[in-house]
């Protein structure tokens, strides 16, 4: 059977659109919407998705008809989530080196409320007029270290994010002298990729003693938000799967309300922000086979995209499991498969046909997170492009870069 992606054929994708090609299907992030809404509106848990994952302008107007907020950490999110028209009081500005014009728009009401990190974030904001008065919350450090890589452990003494125990007390002092910063609550995400059910309930647990100190100072915590980094199923073969989100948010929810209780607290309303759980298994890259190979009698396929498309690998080690897209075959064997780059960029092994041949397509999946997000144009390649299918109908949502692009910021000397 022909490989097909949300109903529509790989080849018919590849010829429409070119390769490498990111594929998203509508369909398959519709349902791992249905099932955060499922699992988190009966227990009063707000679900906003993580932009920095993937955000375009067709992907936010599709979004914004969803029940989901959306977190922008930068300017540029921001402004492809209004080019779609997503309703500001729904955003959240996330970031942890805010600049001022990122500062102006939340001062402006672009947004619904921002996350501050650090004091000098938080000074500058103070020192700033607004509107209206700003809706803050402070990023902890809540020091929970779930296993996950170091590279994207964003919580602990090797984390570069949030306020610590020392220096909560003093941003607590900056938002009683700044009328016009309204503390609306905590927040805190403690890596992505996690699997452990406890390490949410624990971060829940050091937001709500961190909100009992906030209390004694007389500041009251309206919301805590617990992060996301939901880990999702990435390899077929392996027993770990996608993390049970009825579960976590249902030891989320009892923590919150079971230590407001012991605390003696009004419970807070609580939030989490999924992004790669949302759309990362709603995406695969499709990729043309360059030149297949044996290398010391080692299968390679080298392919036309890389580490410019695809950082991850070599980021994190990251595994995407990877197909043949253009023919079935039972005769397969393990095959290393490289990027085009002038980098030894191995992205994955793969069980291919051994017949492999340039021209044949690749099929990489679970991709549709921290792949376009993060690519570049090294080596001056353009960045590919992104298709999006839904009922077996296929469409552009962001066109290929092309040679002139590359060029575009050039001065002349």
């Amino acid at each position: 059977m022909t490989y097909q992606i949300g109903g529509v054929a790989a080849g018919e994708l590849a010829a429409a659109y070119g390769t490498p090609l990111l594929v998203l299907d509508y369909d398959a992030l519709d349902a791992a919407i249905a099932r955060f809404v499922r699992a988190c509106e009966p227990l009063g848990i707000e679900v906003a998705y993580a932009g920095k994952a993937l955000l375009l302008v067709g992907l936010a107007k599709h979004l914004k008809h969803t029940k989901l907020a959306l977190d922008v950490c930068s300017l540029g999110e921001l402004l492809t989530a209004e080019r779609a028209g997503f309703p500001a009081d729904r955003i959240t500005m996330h970031g942890c080196g805010k600049s001022a014009d990122e500062l102006d728009a939340v001062c402006l009401h672009r947004v619904g409320r921002i996350v501050v990190d650090n004091l000098d974030e938080l000074q500058q904001l103070a020192a700033m007029n607004a509107q209206v008065p700003v809706q803050t919350l402070l990023r902890l450090n809540t020091a929970i270290e779930a296993h996950t890589h170091e590279f994207v452990l964003t919580s602990g003494q090797g984390s570069k994010f949030g306020f610590d125990t020392d220096t909560l007390p003093r941003a607590l002092d900056v938002l009683r002298g700044a009328k016009h910063l309204q503390f609306a609550g905590l927040h805190s995400h403690i890596g992505s990729q996690i699997y452990e059910e406890n390490a949410f309930a624990a971060n829940a647990q050091a937001l709500m003693e961190r909100a009992a100190f906030c209390a004694a100072q007389g500041f009251t915590t309206a919301a805590i938000v617990a992060g996301g980094g939901f880990g999702i199923a990435m390899d077929p073969r392996e027993s770990t799967q996608a993390i049970d989100i009825g579960a976590v948010a249902k030891r989320i929810a009892q923590t919150v309300q079971s230590e407001a209780q012991r605390l003696n607290l009004p419970a807070p309303a609580i939030g989490i922000e999924p992004g790669r759980a949302l759309i990362g298994a709603c995406g695969t890259s499709l990729y043309t086979v360059k030149s297949a190979k044996l290398q010391f009698g080692m299968p390679y396929a080298i392919i036309d995209g890389g580490v410019f498309e695809n950082p991850r690998p070599a980021l994190y080690d990251a595994y995407h499991h990877t197909v043949s897209a253009s023919r079935e075959g039972s005769d397969l064997v393990e095959t290393v498969v490289c990027g085009r780059t002038c980098e030894n960029d191995r992205l994955v092994n793969a069980m291919l046909p051994r017949d492999l041949r340039a021209g044949d397509l690749l099929a990489m999946q679970a991709t549709g997170a921290y792949t376009f997000s993060m690519a570049s144009n090294y080596n001056r390649f353009e960045r590919p492009a992104v298709a999006a299918v839904r009922a077996g109908a296929h469409s552009l949502i962001a066109r290929r870069e092309r040679t002139e692009d590359l060029l575009r910021n050039d001065v002349d000397a």
